[in-house]
């Protein structure tokens, strides 16, 4: 009787151990996720390797929404991208588990699970987009990948080197580093295969995009923290200036030049054109200066400008020269006039 107890209790230990080791293959996916971020098991707060003589990987992929505007007076670019993060976090493999390959998280549930630090270095304003919700996933794979997104409108800081507007090339950078976690804890690293993707339809009004490069940076503070770094490669449309700066500012030397064939004696239709295309290219200088900022340094736009004000004003003061020359002239020749009639009269 005791022998057929104990078989019956053996029997029963095996089949309840059974349904135990297969409960997480039977779970939903709701049971799935609230098994993996049970508190009791899965602090979010702590990186996935902390404990490890390792840090976490974060692969980190743009994909460019929109690029739009280049403000040179405040040394910045504005830009809408995907920010893209990847890495592994073994605490939440599910391998066992065949329902679903991977595993979705509403926006609402992002906040338990631990994700980089991640900020812009050189960023002046950003904002997140929450129309209609908060624009982010994460997705959680079998074996603990993680892919986190997010879309992000960002205006960052541009040093420009305007020497040679505007006929100039600019790189713009994009910083990204991790604000709290050095790199004993976790590392940044672009993903191999299109690190930053630019939707082929983007057009900038003054800019050509002429591609990117990337590369590591450094932390500014003591502890080396982890910190990647992309540049846009920027070149200036030069269609905009010919229209608007080099064709009219060459018709007002143009323009100053016509006083050459107006006669001497005509002192106040030379004098009225003379001052006008000075005041003219002067006024316009002052228009192609205004959307840049008060550098100390010369620019290629201020040569173009000083060089048409001075043949301006070198036409001017052609006139002034001419103008004198001709009295001087005028007053001989009437000396020479009553000197000869005087002597005619004597003889």
């Amino acid at each position: 009787m005791i022998d057929i107890f104990c078989r019956g209790l053996f029997l029963l230990l095996v089949g309840l151990c059974g349904l135990l080791g297969d409960d997480v293959s039977r779970f939903s996916r709701r049971e799935m996720l609230n098994y993996l971020l049970d508190p009791s098991k899965y602090d979010p707060r702590i990186p996935p390797d902390y404990e490890q003589d390792h840090p976490t990987n974060v692969t980190l992929q743009i994909y460019l929404l929109s690029f739009d505007t280049v403000n040179e007076a405040g040394m910045e670019y504005s830009l809408t991208i995907y920010l893209r993060q990847k890495w592994v976090d073994h605490r939440l493999q599910f391998t066992d588990y065949n329902r679903s390959d991977w595993l979705e998280l509403d926006t609402r549930r992002i906040h338990n699970v631990w994700v980089p630090d991640t900020f812009f270095r050189n960023e002046k304003r950003a904002s997140f987009h929450n129309v209609t919700v908060p624009n982010r996933l994460i997705h959680i794979y079998k074996n603990g990948t993680i892919n986190y997104s997010l879309k992000l409108s960002l205006t960052l800081g541009c040093q420009m080197n305007l020497v040679e507007y505007p006929l100039d090339y600019q790189e713009c950078p994009m910083i990204l580093q991790s604000y709290a976690y050095s790199t004993d804890n976790v590392v940044f690293s672009w993903t191999d295969v299109k690190p930053i993707s630019i939707q082929p339809e983007i057009q900038l009004p003054q800019f050509f995009i002429e591609g990117y490069y990337i590369e590591e940076c450094h932390s500014l503070f003591e502890k080396n923290f982890a910190c990647i770094r992309a540049s846009f490669q920027l070149r200036r449309a030069i269609g905009y200036f010919i229209v608007q700066v080099y064709i009219p500012s060459i018709m007002i030397v143009i323009l100053s030049w016509i006083s050459f064939w107006i006669d001497v004696e005509a002192v106040p239709a030379r004098i009225s054109l003379g001052v006008l295309t000075v005041l003219t290219m002067t006024t316009q200088s002052s228009g192609a200066q205004s959307s840049l900022p008060k550098v100390s340094y010369i620019k290629a736009i201020d040569v173009w400008m000083a060089m048409c004000l001075f043949f301006v004003f070198a036409a001017l003061l052609e006139f002034a020269y001419v103008n004198v020359v001709t009295r001087r002239r005028t007053k001989q020749l009437l000396l020479l006039k009553a000197k000869l009639d005087n002597d005619q009269v004597r003889f």
